[in-house]
């Protein structure tokens, strides 16, 4: 089975075009280290939570929105090879973000189920 990356990251609304921009250029990037497959999608309808929340989980403050994303790789050693590689690149060191990457959350997961369309 494939491995996959999360993200969840707290983006101000007047930056929906640069975010999307930039993450269709980063998509190069990882597709050419071997990455399947990204989806990055602009929060529509997230609801506050009685505890928690994806807003509160990245500390979204007022005029940003939450953007919920996942890179499908091939395997958890393709994924490893190529997140090596993106840290040793000077490209990749200092980019511009349209967001503030220390409230960003993000993990690798391995599938226990994949149904439908993928």
């Amino acid at each position: 089975m494939s491995y996959v990356d999360g993200f969840v990251i707290p983006v101000p609304e007047g930056n929906k075009e640069a975010y999307r921009s930039a993450a269709e250029k980063f998509w190069t990037y990882l597709r050419d280290n071997g990455a399947l497959r990204v989806v990055e999608c602009w929060g529509d309808d997230v609801p506050d939570g009685k505890v928690t929340d994806f807003r509160r989980a990245v500390a979204a403050q007022a005029g940003e929105n939450v953007v919920f994303s996942w890179v499908v790789w091939p395997s958890k050693e393709v994924r490893d090879a190529a997140h090596a590689k993106m840290h040793d690149d000077p490209a990749m060191q200092g980019a511009a973000m349209p967001f503030d990457g220390k409230r960003m959350i993000f993990g690798g997961f391995a599938p226990i189920l994949d149904l439908g369309e993928g």
